[in-house]
């Protein structure tokens, strides 16, 4: 494997791991150790934001599919975090006796 091929690899593993990581957070994946379902959505924007860092700061450096890949990804869990955010806001806040 050539040194392009194997970065090219990298990234994506990378990638992937920071959009598995988000998926966990925003409650969509399980905890790997514990198999429960948590949610935190200030890790999952801190993770979704990594990501949107790495789109800016390698723009310029991937290749069209890289490109595609990693906008695909970002797109993807922007989506699932409005969702969980609009959930909270709509969540009863108690009820009135």
């Amino acid at each position: 494997m050539d040194t392009s091929n194997k970065y090219s690899a990298m990234f994506s593993q990378l990638v992937l791991m920071l959009h598995a990581a988000s998926m966990q957070h925003l409650g969509k994946l399980k905890h790997p150790t514990s198999g429960a379902i948590e949610r935190n959505l200030d890790a999952a924007r801190a993770m979704i934001d990594m990501i949107e860092m790495l789109k800016v700061k390698s723009a310029g450096n991937l290749n069209e599919d890289e490109t595609r890949f990693l906008g695909q990804i970002l797109q993807e869990l922007q989506l699932n975090y409005v969702d969980e955010v609009k959930k909270d806001q709509q969540e009863p806040t108690g009820t009135a006796s």
